[in-house]
């Protein structure tokens, strides 16, 4: 369906990323600093079913052209529950259930299943983004409004494109993840000086407990990577995930993992434990991204249960590579219990949303204040419990 917006302009809704070329859109993802919205991996997010009609994920990307050029284009998703958004609004949906209000579908705007900020509308270089961005919004709207869509919400929105979505009438919702900054570190001691002085110890002892284990950490990035450990990694994924029960949903297929190899392995970065008895196959894994300098954690499983093994897979060894590599942040992925202890404070991130049903938007509006200072508060509190030196000694 393609609708003339001006005489300068074109929209197009799209039902497959497959359907613009990849130069074409990594030519306004590229330039980006998240390597998630890159036509490589929403590509095969699609080819891999990891979503679709059947997984309550249907792409429905919106896309502006002039002439024949890609300008402007925001991966969006129709979806029909709210799993693999890591926001959780089902207060939302049980809000509308009460005013009577049909919550599904809504129409999302995130990398779908990973919660890490960097979302935005994608604009050509050059572009006046502001006038893109109007026309962008009010095709969303027109869509939204046309199909009955009781909301558009945009989740790990990038900070710079947060006041631009305001000026168009979008309400933020605060939220927080744990984030990790290199504050100067040169070397990993560097990074174990940051904390008290028990847990600089702490730290220490958990990272010896895998050496007495007899395991060896490797990172492995790029075309270091045996293929093999693609399509293993789906394993200690899928095994994570069951021993999780309903919180740790498969969204991913094995498919998708093998795809990433080898068009995505540049962005790739295995973290792999080998027993002294068998240097050839890892008996844990974690599965991280990295682009410029940020690096992020998805993923990880392991065969045996062994001590402080996940700590090293997911924390420790990221960061010192991250540090040897000139990374500067590193957000570990969703959840918070282990990571306040590591170094990694609470840091806010932000969803923006617009619904279409007034009663909706009236609450939404009249009480979001109220919840971001709530939320705030809980941020503060957290940060208060940091176990870094300067807060006793």
């Amino acid at each position: 369906m393609v609708e003339q917006l001006k005489p300068r302009y074109s929209v197009a809704w799209i039902s497959k990323i497959a359907e613009v070329p990849q130069a074409e859109w990594d030519a306004i993802a590229l330039p980006l600093k998240t390597p998630f919205l890159e036509w490589d991996w929403l590509n095969n997010m699609e080819t891999s079913g990891s979503v679709g009609a059947k997984t309550g994920w249907l792409p429905t990307h919106l896309t502006i052209w002039r002439d024949r050029q890609l300008i402007g284009a925001a991966p969006l998703y129709l979806k029909g529950h709210s799993y693999g958004e890591f926001v959780f609004d089902h207060q939302w949906a049980d809000l509308a259930q009460r005013l009577g209000v049909q919550y599904y579908p809504k129409l999302l705007g995130m990398s779908p299943m990973t919660p890490a900020e960097g979302y935005r509308f994608l604009i050509a270089p050059g572009e006046d983004e502001d006038e893109l961005t109007e026309l962008m919004v009010e095709a969303i709207d027109h869509f939204c409004q046309k199909n009955r869509i009781s909301g558009c919400h945009f989740l790990y929105v990038d900070p710079e494109w947060r006041p631009i979505l305001e000026r168009h009438g979008f309400t933020p919702w605060l939220h927080h993840s744990f984030i990790w900054q290199n504050t100067g570190f040169n070397t990993f001691d560097d990074y174990l000086g940051a904390f008290n002085a028990n847990q600089r110890r702490n730290i220490k002892r958990e990272r010896k407990a895998v050496e007495k284990a007899g395991l060896q950490i490797r990172t492995l990035t790029g075309d270091e990577i045996p293929k093999p450990l693609f399509s293993l990694m789906y394993d200690f994924y899928a095994d994570t995930c069951d021993k999780f029960g309903w919180w740790g949903s498969k969204y991913l297929t094995r498919r998708f993992f093998e795809q990433l190899h080898p068009r995505y392995s540049h962005r790739v970065l295995f973290v792999a434990a080998y027993d002294e008895q068998n240097d050839l196959h890892p008996i844990g894994m974690s599965f991280c991204l990295t682009k410029g300098e940020q690096l992020y954690g998805r993923y990880w499983g392991s065969y045996q249960d062994i001590d402080c093994l996940h700590f090293n897979a997911c924390y420790y060894a990221p960061i010192e590579w991250a540090i040897a590599h000139g990374i500067q942040s590193f957000d570990p992925g969703a959840g918070g219990r282990h990571k306040k202890r590591r170094g990694f404070p609470a840091t806010s991130n932000y969803s923006m949303h617009r619904f279409y049903n007034p009663r909706l938007g009236q609450v939404l509006r009249t009480h979001i204040h109220q919840i971001n200072e709530m939320e705030q508060l809980e941020i503060d509190a957290i940060n208060q419990e940091l176990p870094f030196a300067q807060r006793d000694e």
